[in-house]
């Protein structure tokens, strides 16, 4: 069954790998991208000519019901993306990614769509990650600190025993524990994909 979808965020490196997915299984696919230029710094060159392409911000309710029009499906992926050099850029994470994600939430509800959203989110909601130490087991460890991530040590300690710990993957059931900025805004999105749902009856 061919699809025409809509993919946020689709000049992206995951995005557009996923309009890339979709254009080979021959379905047709929108893509509405700001290219922001903390992620780009000019049009990329590996984007799909299959595709096609409107340029703009997902907060922008009037841009984002005219490029709904005719679409089965959504992929969300845009998102400012990385974890902000500091405090001050907490209101452009919220703006782009919340605001954003709720701003497509509703001009998709106002349209009653019958095709699924995709909604793409991050390890980040679980923190650091799952990890096991040889002696204490699965531990949660401590965030990383300033000193360690200039030093170069990236791999948390065992926050017990200070031993090194191997990595494991996290499984869905996995407490959230957004640690930055960037992490609290996917649970947010996370949130109101789910109460979408529950509103629309529309799969997330």
């Amino acid at each position: 069954m061919t699809r025409r979808v809509l993919v946020t965020g689709g000049s992206g490196f995951v995005g557009s790998h996923v309009v890339d997915e979709l254009v080979e299984r021959g379905h047709k696919v929108r893509v509405l991208d700001l290219l922001h230029p903390l992620s780009h710094r000019r049009e990329p060159d590996y984007l799909n000519p299959e595709a096609e392409y409107v340029r703009g911000d997902v907060q922008d309710a009037d841009l984002v019901h005219r490029t709904l029009e005719g679409v089965d499906a959504v992929c969300h992926q845009a998102s400012m993306v990385g974890l902000g050099t500091d405090f001050g850029d907490v209101i452009d994470y919220v703006r782009h990614n919340c605001l954003g994600t709720a701003t497509l939430l509703r001009e998709l509800a106002s349209r009653k769509p019958g095709g699924p959203l995709v909604l793409a989110s991050s390890m980040v909601v679980y923190g650091e990650g799952r990890y096991r130490c040889e002696v204490d087991g699965v531990v949660n460890p401590a965030p990383r600190s300033r000193a360690s991530l200039e030093a170069g040590r990236f791999e948390p300690p065992c926050p017990r025993c200070g031993r090194a710990l191997a990595p494991e993957a996290v499984p869905e059931d996995a407490p959230l524990d957004p640690r930055n900025v960037y992490a609290a805004t996917k649970v947010h999105q996370e949130h109101l994909a789910s109460a979408f749902a529950r509103e629309t009856g529309v799969p997330v």
